[in-house]
């Protein structure tokens, strides 16, 4: 029966570690003091942007992010805590860092974002950040400006010329 529970935990850690490769971001947040209520609607805020949210034993916490060569992450394993997961970079810390604004009981601690260990004041500066559709947006309309200010002047001199074959007439 020991061997199974030993079993159990390292497919947990294993778990933990493969979810700390593959998410662009993972968010460590401690909740204590949150009601179920408060929780729950957390957990569906993070589910709507496509966000994981699991709460695990610190101690496997710990060995999958010294798995992952996250040792800075260590000290921020502590106390009730939960981790997001989010395929995309900015998502946990922006809705995260939204419902802490409301609820000063969660705690925004650090993460991981594209591999590297980051503190709470960069998980601050993403959750600023708009998600992927709002920055793809941003991008067409910056590549979008050029062609439409070219588009316009082709438009003006085809104009100013009809105007002027047209009084020449």
């Amino acid at each position: 029966m020991n061997q199974a529970i030993i079993e159990n935990k390292k497919a947990i850690v294993s778990e933990i570690a493969q979810k700390m490769k593959e998410s662009d971001s993972t968010v460590v947040v401690e909740y204590r003091g949150l009601s179920v209520a408060e929780v729950t609607q957390l957990r569906r805020d993070l589910r709507a942007e496509g966000v994981e949210f699991k709460v695990y034993k610190n101690s496997l916490a710990q060995r999958a992010a010294e798995e992952v060569g996250a040792n800075d992450l260590l000290k921020d394993l502590t106390g009730p805590n939960a981790i997001a997961f989010g395929s995309d970079a900015v998502a946990p810390a922006r809705v995260l860092a939204k419902f802490a604004k409301d609820h000063d009981k969660l705690v925004l601690k650090s993460g991981i974002v594209e591999g590297k260990v980051v503190d709470v004041n960069v998980i601050k500066e993403l959750s600023s950040l708009p998600n992927r559709e709002g920055m793809l947006s941003m991008l067409l309309s910056c590549l979008q400006s050029p062609v439409r200010g070219f588009a316009c002047a082709v438009k003006a001199v085809a104009d100013n010329k009809e105007g002027s074959e047209a009084a020449a007439e």
